[in-house]
């Protein structure tokens, strides 16, 4: 009987099966539920406090805070703070379906609604619009008008959003620079009498003034609503019934400048406002026309950062518009 004949080669281990499905090695890409939560806990630790971590594939959204109703309904153009608040007390205001009350705040999820109708809210800062009007004389600072007389309004673009609001007024006789924005707060920061934004104006009188009359009107006069002065009054030439003189204003009292002329025994034969605080009345600008301010302009007139466009924005520039009245 023949012996089995050796092998040279060393003993191989014998072979083990192939381990269920679930217990294998997770494909290359993928990753098991512990290590996901692992990878999960190192972006959430990685991520700054108050920011939600990143989801992979997707920037992370700013966090955007509450902010109160009147201030958001002012941006939006509903009106000034002042006007909203009236309208919160006299219940014109819903806030997802409930009566708003004053002092309010609300997020990207409220809806608001003003007078039954739902108004589009904005959190994220944008450029304000601004319009700089040449007023002629014979209209009036009004949306309508008992009398039937033309308003500045008229000749203003429409808007699809919001609605225009004047800064401070002129009167039916005044001419010069008008401002309009669809920014409640900024049409509230440039009229608040605590900015004391100054305004500028040619004045022409029947007759000049004598020194002692420059003095007392520069350093008050008493009206029925209280005492007034100009900051500075300076002469700006011509003789008799066309004297012109510059003066300026930190006020917009109703009908102001001629109710100081008229204290002191002069008329004002013509009145135009050339400036508003840091605007001027641009020399292109022919009586009722208007031009758009550029978004810098705008945003720097507000005191925000200059705009960030996204991509395929275009930059709003300033051009000067010739309208007529619509009917």
């Amino acid at each position: 009987m023949s012996t089995p004949r050796k092998t040279r080669s060393p003993l191989r281990p014998p072979t083990s099966k192939k381990p269920p499905r679930e217990l294998a090695e997770p494909a290359r890409g993928r990753r098991t539920p512990d290590a996901a939560a692992e990878a999960g806990q190192t972006e959430a630790a990685r991520a700054p406090r108050g920011r939600a971590p990143a989801v992979r594939g997707k920037p992370a959204e700013p966090q955007i805070e509450p902010e109160r109703l009147q201030k958001v309904l002012a941006a939006a153009g509903v009106g000034s703070r002042r006007e909203i608040e009236g309208m919160i007390e006299a219940g014109r205001i819903e806030v997802n379906g409930a009566p708003a009350t004053l002092g309010q705040k609300i997020g990207p999820g409220d809806r608001v609604k003003v007078n039954g109708k739902l108004v589009p809210l904005r959190f994220a800062q944008r450029a304000p619009r601004v319009l700089i009007y040449h007023k002629p004389e014979g209209e009036i600072v009004s949306r309508e008008d008992p009398d039937g007389r033309p308003t500045v309004f008229e000749r203003l673009p429409i808007l699809r959003r919001g609605r225009w609001i004047a800064v401070g007024r002129l009167d039916f006789n005044t001419s010069g620079l008008l401002l309009f924005t669809n920014d409640g707060e900024l049409a509230n920061k440039l009229m608040h009498p605590r900015y004391e934004l100054e305004r500028e104006y040619a004045v022409r009188l029947l007759g000049s003034l004598a020194d002692e009359q420059i003095e007392s009107l520069k350093a008050g006069i008493q009206l029925e609503d209280g005492e007034a002065h100009f900051n500075s009054l300076t002469d700006a030439g011509g003789e008799g019934v066309n004297h012109w003189y510059r003066v300026t204003i930190s006020e917009g009292r109703n009908r102001e400048v001629r109710r100081m002329f008229e204290a002191v025994g002069l008329t004002v034969s013509r009145l135009i406002r050339v400036r508003y605080g840091t605007v001027e009345l641009p020399s292109r600008l022919k009586r009722g026309m208007w031009m758009e301010m550029s978004d810098e302009d705008a945003c720097k007139l507000a005191g925000l950062p200059p705009p960030v466009l996204k991509p395929g924005e275009r930059k709003r520039e300033a051009r000067v518009h010739r309208t007529t009245p619509r009917a």
